[in-house]
């Protein structure tokens, strides 16, 4: 047996040689891609039918069995069995199809290889790009460095120096803070919110401290126009003891306080109430990850009734928390939100962070349990000067600025596979 081994630049090349070299009749054993073009192993037909066992046609001796009596017409002959060259052939043609298969796979895995050496190398690239950030623009750098550290996120970072002026790091420290303070939108006055009046409900997830909030405006209202035009519901059905918590409230204060429980009892409760001055709407926390979260705001909407939807945001949640609450509670539109918890957090940036990058305007600050002394109107100097507060060099969640760039080039290509996977 002889294997004929032919390689060419391209598959059309092969086949011509092989036809030449062995004849149309040639098998092909393998195929596969090689340096410098394709390989070709082929056996000739000759070849195949010489592996074949010899075949006797001597006639069988007849068998001892009586002969049947003849029928008319004859019994069709049962299919002989394949030659056994054919045989042969038809398994080597099934084994040449194996290759094909191995070449797809091959492909694939090539694809695969080039698109992990794409990925490297763009991560590479961003790497270099920001370690040399601080040789190519030592401003930029700095208010980069600053905002990370002090909570706010990468991408509000990179909108600001994308229209940073040239100038020092001072002057870039400066800019950036004025500049944040002038996205930051804040509640300059609470005449139009008390005196104003209407209805304000107060949505959050658990744990955000809308209860107490309430409480405390409410003690704001009664101070100001009395008790007898303020109204308090409550929609809190499910945890224990949730609106006997806004009643000991109410009593202290000597406001009423009803509860509902879907939009119809809502509908009628604004209905009865319509000669109040103001209305404050205390409703039940969930996860923002809750379906029941957009049936909730569905009930504040088909009230009958202009309803103003005050977000508490808890300061002390990661930002990635906070921008997961605002997108879940802002389907139907904010009227702004509340800053609580303003004590307990460590660092008020990415509270901020989400309230300018989400054009939320902040209405109060929530600093503590007490009614109503512990809620503040929001000030912008005072909040973005503690934003950037110096932090201890202890913390566990401070950069070294050699691991600013590490730190954002992997942002970067986080959110380019993040992409690239959603769309």
């Amino acid at each position: 047996m002889n294997v004929k081994r032919i390689v060419a630049k391209t598959s059309r090349e092969a086949m011509r040689q092989l036809r030449e070299a062995l004849g149309p009749d040639a098998v092909i054993l393998s195929n596969r891609a090689v340096e410098g073009g394709v390989e070709v192993l082929a056996l000739a037909a000759d070849d195949i039918a010489a592996m074949a066992p010899p075949v006797n046609d001597a006639p069988a001796p007849a068998a001892a069995a009586p002969r049947s009596p003849a029928v008319w017409p004859p019994a069709p002959e049962e299919p002989a069995e394949p030659a056994p060259a054919v045989t042969i052939k038809r398994r080597l043609i099934e084994r040449v199809a194996v290759p094909s298969q191995d070449s797809a796979q091959l492909a694939q895995s090539v694809i695969s290889e080039i698109k992990s050496m794409q990925t490297c190398l763009e991560s590479q690239l961003a790497d270099l790009v920001w370690r040399d950030l601080p040789g190519r623009d030592p401003s930029g750098a700095t208010v980069m460095r600053d905002m990370l550290a002090a909570g706010f996120s990468a991408t509000l970072a990179r909108e600001l120096l994308e229209s940073l002026p040239k100038g020092g790091a001072e002057q870039a420290q400066a800019w950036m803070k004025n500049t944040l303070m002038q996205r930051l939108q804040v509640m300059q006055s609470e005449t139009d919110m008390l005196d104003g009046g209407g209805v304000f409900a107060l949505m959050g997830p658990t744990g955000a401290g809308k209860t107490t909030t309430t409480a405390k405006l409410a003690a704001r209202f009664v101070v100001r126009h009395g008790a007898d035009k303020l109204a308090l519901l409550t929609t809190d059905s499910y945890r224990i003891g949730g609106h006997e918590q806004l009643r000991i409230y109410g009593k202290i204060l000597g406001v009423t306080v009803h509860a509902v429980r879907d939009a119809a009892d809502l509908r009628l409760a604004l209905s009865e109430l319509r000669n109040k001055h103001t209305v404050l709407i205390d409703t039940v926390g969930m996860s923002q990850r809750d379906q029941a979260v957009a049936e909730q705001v569905e009930m504040l909407c088909q009230a009958g009734k202009q309803i103003k939807r005050l977000l508490v945001l808890n300061a002390t949640s990661h930002g990635d928390t906070l921008d997961e609450v605002v997108q879940a509670y802002r389907t139907r539109g904010l009227d702004g939100c509340i800053l609580s918890k303003i004590d307990e957090a460590a660092s008020l940036g990415p509270a901020l962070d989400c309230a300018i990058r989400h054009d939320l305007n902040v209405h109060y600050l929530a600093t503590g349990q007490r009614v109503p002394e512990d809620l503040h109107l929001a000030n912008r100097q005072a909040l973005i000067h503690r934003a950037f507060k110096a932090r201890t060099h202890a913390s566990p969640w401070q950069l070294d600025d050699s691991e600013l760039g590490f730190a954002l080039s992997g942002m970067q290509t986080m959110q380019r596979e993040s992409a690239v996977s959603l769309g």
